[in-house]
């Protein structure tokens, strides 16, 4: 880090320069004021409330006339204050007090009542009322009032010299600081994105020799928009960016520059960019900067005076008022850089937009290798394998799977981590725990497992599908049996072979129950749902239907428009066109597969048959069995001499679950860039 100008004392970042000593002071004065204020009400309260009954004249001239009466104090407002002997009956107070005229005080009866009292052994005493303390008491309400508007308001202006106003600490700005001593993640630990690390890597020489662009007159970029899926190592790249220049790292998100005072957002932004200015060179990261900086204009949601829109005006100011050489370079993170505002995004602010995408393969590679380092590993560990398994995983979600396979191998009492604590971890993450004591009605898992075979039939023996991995009937999260691909790369784009090879994949499970059963279930539901939104892609988005044609009619982009309205842009005719041709493409797809399933019928059932007692077969096992080999494995050698099927008379307790068989390995497709 560059040498800071001035000769003062340095300050650590975000800190404001007030001294300790007069800050104790001023709350020893605070206290010191309210312990008195305390003491005061205390006081006030012990003299004026004793605990006393009012009785009446003659109530209290029966009293004196018995001797009962021990003390009284005669005040000057009309009032007498007086105390028992010891009260003979429970019932009797202690203390009393009776009212009488202020006339009264020179009559005979006053007179007789003193000297009958004195006369009684009592005592008398006459007390005149102190003004101060009648003036203290009206005062008092006032007193506490103006004490607390001073404690709680006049002081925290005169205390808040910097942005924010009458609204105090509200307008500064809740960033957090990481000095560049404790800035210790750099490229070394962020893997799988290696582009967009070379993209950013002129920011750090720029920010370790800012002379070196000067040179030439090149002006460094002031911003840039890091835009990709969650967990893909935004957060982590600004880090490692801040770490490899050997700055100061300001970071702050959106959200809280949102308050429910309109100006508090804006007020943060320029006390934000005015601490970074002082701490430069630096690198303020802004996460998630979708909830302030979305596209502006009239909406149903407030007007001019929107506190998002002010706090985004801030923003835009800020990076605009940057100096050449002012050494601060900020990076923002969205999921969502198609809503950002179009000011926010032009050159002189945010001059680049860095994609960060899902990992590729050699990507989750480098990435398993980084988080893998940290555990201990056993020697059937295959990493490429882990990476080949784990297709769309981010980064964030490689991370876990090897937290969770460290926790799954101590939890067994294992030495080190092997393959299959890796296997368990991955499909523990995507698609939930499994129920390996779940109990279910044994017609029920018949019917799952003859799903899963007809899913993993079609996978086996369709070209253009991913390889199966492996069939399980053991339930797992909301599913009661899943079949799992292992896709031997990374599809960028899907084919139209590809699209309705799955289709038929997934039509496998319905048509397998419809066959050996002659029944459906809700099992297919979420094959149901997949298909379709194939299909649906596929017709109005990538131009594969044979009567629509090369014509996009997917939802439209709504987000640069005043008033986003919703509806479709396309005539009832052609919606009614668009339908068709998506039940033509699903209906041809399902009979396909229909046929596909009728011809290998021995073949699905022999598949079943192995789910049944072994609950879970691998994928070169499907293979093994569809070419009529056996499996040598535990419990598999006799699968072809003939397996005991289990009947519904031997049905175990019953636990249904609400959808007994969905298919957890068939998620929705990403949609290729």
């Amino acid at each position: 880090m560059a040498e800071s100008n001035g000769s003062g004392p340095q300050q650590s970042p975000g800190k404001r320069p007030t001294g300790p000593s007069v800050k104790m002071s001023r709350n020893l004065v605070s206290w010191l004021v309210l312990l008195g204020l305390a003491m005061l009400l205390v006081a006030l309260l012990n003299h004026t409330l004793q605990p006393s009954q009012e009785i009446s004249i003659s109530q209290f001239d029966a009293w004196v006339r018995d001797d009962k009466v021990q003390l009284i104090r005669i005040k000057e407002d009309g009032l007498i204050e007086g105390r028992l002997k010891e009260p003979e009956a429970p019932n009797l107070p202690l203390q009393f007090r009776v009212a009488y005229p202020r006339e009264a005080i020179d009559n005979d009866f006053l007179n007789k009542m003193v000297e009958a009292v004195r006369k009684g052994g009592g005592d008398v005493k006459y007390e005149k009322q102190n003004q101060f303390v009648i003036l203290l008491l009206s005062m008092l309400p006032w007193i506490l009032i103006f004490g607390f508007i001073w404690f709680f308001i006049f002081r925290q202006l005169r205390s808040s010299n910097g942005p924010g106003g009458m609204l105090g600490n509200f307008g500064r700005s809740r960033h957090r600081v990481t000095p560049k001593e404790h800035t210790n993640v750099t490229f070394a630990d962020v893997a799988g994105i290696e582009e967009a690390k070379d993209e950013v890597q002129e920011i750090i020489e720029f920010l370790k020799a800012p002379k070196k662009f000067q040179r030439l007159g090149g002006r460094i970029p002031r911003g840039i928009l890091l835009v990709g899926a969650p967990g893909c190592g935004k957060t982590l790249l600004a880090k490692a960016i801040a770490g490899e220049a050997d700055v100061p790292f300001f970071s702050i998100s959106g959200s809280d520059f949102v308050e429910m005072f309109v100006g508090v957002g804006a007020s943060r932004v320029r006390d934000l960019f005015r601490q970074a200015k002082e701490n430069s060179p630096c690198i303020i990261f802004l996460d998630e900067i979708d909830a302030v900086g979305r596209r502006r204009g009239a909406s149903f949601g407030g007007g001019g005076h929107d506190e998002r829109e002010q706090t985004l005006n801030a923003i835009l100011v800020e990076m605009d008022g940057f100096d050449t050489n002012s050494q601060v370079i900020v990076i923002a993170a969205t999921n969502r850089g198609d809503v950002l505002d179009p000011a926010l995004i032009r050159p002189g602010r945010f001059d680049r937009q860095v994609y960060v995408g899902l990992p590729d393969l050699q990507g989750r590679y480098e990435i398993l290798k980084v988080h893998m380092r940290k555990i201990k590993l056993g020697p059937t560990v295959d990493i490429r394998r882990c990476a080949r398994v784990t297709p769309m995983f981010s980064g964030a979600e490689l991370a876990a799977l090897v937290n969770e396979a460290a926790l799954i191998a101590t939890m067994e009492n294992k030495e080190f981590v092997d393959q299959d604590d890796l296997e368990e971890a991955r499909d523990k993450i995507r698609w939930g725990r499994a129920k390996k004591s779940s109990v279910v009605d044994e017609r029920d898992r018949r019917i799952t497992a003859y799903h899963e075979a007809g899913h993993a039939l079609i996978q086996a023996l369709e070209k253009d599908a991913d390889p199966l991995h492996k069939v399980s009937i053991i339930p797992r999260g909301p599913a009661g049996g899943a079949t799992f691909s292992l896709p031997e790369r990374d599809r960028m784009v899907y084919t139209k072979g590809y699209l309705l090879a799955t289709m038929r994949v997934l039509f496998g499970g319905r048509i397998a129950e419809h066959v050996f059963f002659n029944e459906i279930s809700s099992g297919a539901a979420a094959d149901i749902k997949q298909v379709t939104e194939i299909a649906r892609h596929m017709v109005r988005e990538w131009g594969m239907g044979e009567t629509v044609g090369f014509v996009y009619y997917g939802d439209a982009d709504s987000t640069g428009a005043m008033f986003d309205l919703g509806g479709r842009e396309y005539s009832d005719k052609t919606a009614e066109t668009i339908d068709g041709e998506i039940k033509h493409i699903l209906d041809g797809a399902y009979e396909t597969a229909r046929r596909t399933i009728l011809d290998n019928r021995e073949k699905v059932e022999t598949i079943a048959k192995a789910l049944l007692k072994l609950e879970t077969i691998t994928g070169d096992e499907v293979n093994a069995l569809i070419r009529g080999e056996s499996v040598e494995r535990t419990g598999v050698s006799d699968l072809l001499a003939g397996v005991t099927e289990p009947t519904v008379g031997t049905a175990r307790p019953v636990r249904i679950d609400p959808t007994p068989h969905a298919e957890p390995g068939s998620g929705p497709l990403p949609q290729p860039g």
